[in-house]
């Protein structure tokens, strides 16, 4: 016998958007069973009516012969032998007429009252069921949601340990009715499927029996193959009852187990101390609060399922068939952000830098795994041979990375050549080589603190400089900083979000700054830090400057010629990072490291640093700066604007003009 379709009871409690669609097609299979029974019920009330009327007619038809003889016909004489015919055949009739009366009693004990009794027992108990779920569904709904809409917004700076006990326990007490209900409705459905199969073989085997009855005792026009296909219909629907009991004891003890469960179960958040976090996801599910801007300054959240396919992020609302796309996540980054005084909550960047969309969990835990979920997937483990592996080494790398160099052994001298301090010989760029460091101590100290914020947020850096410049990524600037912008051959802007930086001991070679990017992301890894700042990134002939996308105030800057290493990291093109050497007092020097991930490839922004540095070194002597112009090549990867006032008066470059490189 084939298998029957069940609704699992352990999803009753998280009644996600999904169970609620196979719930819908277990109601749409009772719908249907309905109305099929109806009119099923119709067709054999029409055969137990054919069946009386049969009778009647017999009975009508042997009292017709009879009366045959009681005739005064004009022209009866010799119809005695007719009449004598007409009397056997009136006693048969009477006999059949017995027969018949028989096979009516049995169509509607065997045919015509099972299927009644299923109608009236079993379809209109999940049809209460159903009634009694639908209202304890839309009030647990409701009373749910508000519980849950007091518990999300429970402050996280000044918590109430007593209000928060109460909120817990309200929303557990929602989902504990909600659960019991959903339990019974579920239960009924799964023994509806075992029933319906019965409840449709049942009454046509005792149709078919009565009819075989009928027959044999009139001809016995069935052999008694008929009767091992009886039997075996018979044994079939025993076999079934059978299955039915056994699986009615499971979900019986099933129920008990699961209404059975700890309380922390029903309670969100229950172990807020030391949740067991999987951070090897690649996909991920569940419900979360989505804010939505209502106005200017108005926001609103809507707790619905969300649930990751692939690379995308999908949200399906309930009552939904099947989800829609909110996210790309492919090369998107994922940070922890403060909303509203609301906890556990979660900002989604595009690969563009543009802000996309805001999040918050119910927990710690599923707050960070679906961090974790986000950032494996925006890397597109996904999409390798074996993800799970994938994401476990990934995380296993992270885990790695924060142990001491020596422990580790030594590293493989297999890296490229920096593209450090660059000369010119005959009009090329040529890279200077990386030095060979055979002890990884010699180039950050063990123990050396990482610093992840750059500077103070835009609004407070404002706060505390009342009419700091403010810096155009297009060029056009305010009138205290034009000269300074009209001296610069160079300007080149790209999207950055800064990740750390740390104090270092040498900038001879570019292994320090490999060394840095690996210090920076493993604690990062190790210490939950997803939060990074984006700025602007101009690359001039003279500096780097960080520059707030919003206010264009300037953040910081560094002296080109006071950036004396910088590189991309060999495997993730985006990670960029430089060395910055400051004398602050004679014979005293500071060396940072600072690491950045980028849009667009590192190389690019090392192509521009390198460019910015030439630049500087050729402006000592106009004609090899002319050179050096004529050899750059023109790409679509960049721009750099020409203002050189001294140029202009020559008549070779005009103020304005921008090329391609």
């Amino acid at each position: 016998m084939p298998a029957v379709d069940k609704l699992l009871l352990e999803e009753a409690l998280q009644d996600s958007p999904q169970t609620r669609s196979l719930l819908s097609v277990f109601e749409e299979d009772a719908g249907t069973l309905t109305d099929y029974t109806n009119q099923l019920l119709q067709a054999m009330q029409r055969v137990y009516g054919a069946q009386n009327e049969m009778c009647l007619a017999t009975q009508q038809l042997s009292k017709q012969l009879l009366a045959y003889e009681k005739q005064h016909f004009a022209l009866g004489k010799g119809d005695e032998e007719v009449i004598s015919t007409l009397h056997y055949f009136s006693k048969v009739v009477d006999e059949l007429n017995i027969l018949h009366s028989e096979l009516a009693k049995q169509f509607a004990d065997t045919m015509v009252l099972p299927i009644i009794q299923f109608r009236e027992k079993d379809l209109t108990e999940v049809s209460t069921l159903k009634d009694l779920f639908g209202l304890a569904s839309n009030g647990m709904f409701v009373k749910h949601d508000v519980s849950m809409a007091k518990y999300s917004r429970l402050p996280k700076r000044k918590e109430n340990e007593k209000l928060k006990a109460e909120v817990a326990k309200e929303v557990a007490n929602a989902r504990r009715k909600q659960h019991l209900s959903s339990l019974q409705y579920y239960c009924a459905l799964n023994a509806l499927q075992y029933r319906k199969r019965v409840a449709m073989m049942e009454p046509m085997l005792g149709y078919t029996r009565g009819q075989i009855n009928f027959f044999k005792k009139g001809a016995e026009m069935f052999s008694k193959r008929m009767d091992s296909f009886l039997s075996s219909v018979s044994d079939m629907v025993q076999s079934i009852q059978g299955e039915l009991d056994t699986e009615a004891e499971k979900m019986r003890i099933s129920q008990q187990d699961l209404t059975a469960v700890n309380e922390s179960v029903y309670t969100p958040d229950s172990d807020v101390t030391s949740p067991a976090i999987n951070r090897n996801l690649i996909q991920k599910a569940g419900y979360l609060n989505l804010r939505n801007k209502t106005g200017l300054v108005t926001t609103t959240w809507e707790r619905l399922y969300f649930f990751t396919q692939g690379g995308n992020l999908m949200c399906q609302p309930r009552g939904a068939v099947a989800g829609g796309l909110i996210q790309d996540l492919d090369n998107c980054s994922v940070m922890a952000v403060d909303c509203e005084d609301r906890r556990y909550c979660f900002q989604i960047t595009t690969p563009t830098g543009k802000a996309g969309i805001t999040l918050q969990a119910e927990s710690k835990k599923e707050y960070e795994e679906w961090i974790c979920a986000i950032n494996n997937i925006s890397r597109q483990i996904y999409l390798t041979d074996n993800p799970e592996a994938a994401a476990i080494k990934l995380n296993q790398t992270a885990l790695q990375a924060v142990t001491p160099i020596t422990s580790l052994g030594k590293k493989h001298e297999v890296h490229q050549p920096s593209q450090n301090v660059k000369n010119m010989e005959n009009n090329k760029i040529i890279p200077t080589e990386s030095a060979s460091i055979q002890d990884f101590t010699q180039l950050i100290a063990p123990g050396t603190p990482i610093q992840f914020d750059i500077v103070l947020p835009a609004t407070e850096f404002l706060d505390q400089n009342r009419g700091g410049r403010r810096a155009n990524p297009f060029g056009e600037t305010e009138d205290s900083s034009k000269d300074e912008e009209e001296d610069s051959l160079l300007q080149q802007m790209f999207i950055v979000r800064f990740l750390g930086s740390m104090a270092v001991q040498t900038d001879d070679t570019s292994e320090v700054i490999y060394e840095a990017m690996r210090q920076v992301l493993a604690a990062r890894a190790i210490h939950n830090i997803f939060r990074m700042t984006e700025s602007h990134l101009m690359v001039t002939s003279k500096n780097l400057r960080l520059i707030d996308p919003q206010t264009q105030v300037i953040r910081t800057s560094f002296e080109l010629a006071t950036v004396t290493q910088f590189a991309a990291h060999q495997e993730n093109r985006r990670l960029i990072g430089f060395v910055v050497h400051l004398r602050e007092t004679p014979g005293e020097d500071s060396m940072s490291a600072y690491v950045f991930e980028s849009n667009t490839e590192g190389e690019k922004i090392c192509y521009a640093i390198s460019l910015g540095k030439e630049i500087l070194e050729a402006q000592k002597d106009p004609e090899a700066l002319a050179q050096l112009m004529k050899s750059v090549p023109f790409t679509n990867d960049g721009k750099f604007v020409l203002l050189n006032d001294q140029l202009e008066e020559d008549g070779t470059i005009h103020e304005g003009e921008e090329s391609e490189a």
